[in-house]
């Protein structure tokens, strides 16, 4: 009964294994901070967990098993996770809601319709098969300044029949329609 007098409480001998548990933890992570907080997060689970600690038995290794783990899962962890600082890989996984470009194209074909038949065919040539001003020309047998011109006033009616200025036709989801739309097109194809 003397020996078990001179043991310490489990949670008063957690203290006395903070400069082992911290070399170790700088051993496995190489990495001043990071052993800091795998040693507070073994400490924060060997405290929740103290009626599993068996008394008597090594705390040392136990606390050691515990960091051990916690290292092992967080390596697990940081390997299916992508370093993001800027979100930029973010950003590429966020998707509109479908429901708007279904509305906007809508919107806009109801729009299309209603353009004279040569500012439809200009815009069509232009903006969403992506042939440039000459090749629209050639191929509808005008001059050139005529393509340019259907197609300046198409996407100007466009701009007044969908109320809009041109700067709300960023939001448009779908690529051909914001090409077909798109004031700062200046050779043909998809400008955007």
């Amino acid at each position: 009964m003397a020996n078990d007098a001179l043991r310490l409480d489990p949670r008063d001998e957690l203290v006395t294994h903070l400069g082992p548990m911290r070399a170790f933890a700088l051993s496995l992570t190489r990495n001043g901070a990071q052993a800091d907080d795998l040693v507070q997060e073994t400490l924060v689970k060997a405290w929740k967990n103290l009626d599993k600690f068996t008394p008597g038995t090594n705390m040392q290794a136990w606390l050691f098993t515990i960091l051990r783990n916690s290292f092992y899962s967080s390596r697990r962890k940081s390997a299916r996770e992508v370093a993001d600082p800027d979100g930029i890989a973010a950003a590429g996984l966020s998707e509109k809601p479908a429901h708007d470009g279904v509305l906007a194209l809508g919107d806009f074909m109801v729009a299309f319709r209603q353009l004279p038949v040569e500012q439809r065919e200009a815009l069509s040539l232009i903006g969403a098969s992506g042939f440039s001003y000459d090749e629209a020309a050639e191929m509808c047998g005008v001059a050139v300044g005529t393509i340019k011109s259907r197609v300046n006033r198409g996407r100007s009616r466009l701009v007044e029949l969908l109320s809009a200025d041109g700067e709300d036709f960023v939001s448009i989801t779908d690529l051909v329609t914001e090409a077909v739309v798109n004031t700062t097109a200046r050779g043909g194809g998809f400008a955007g």
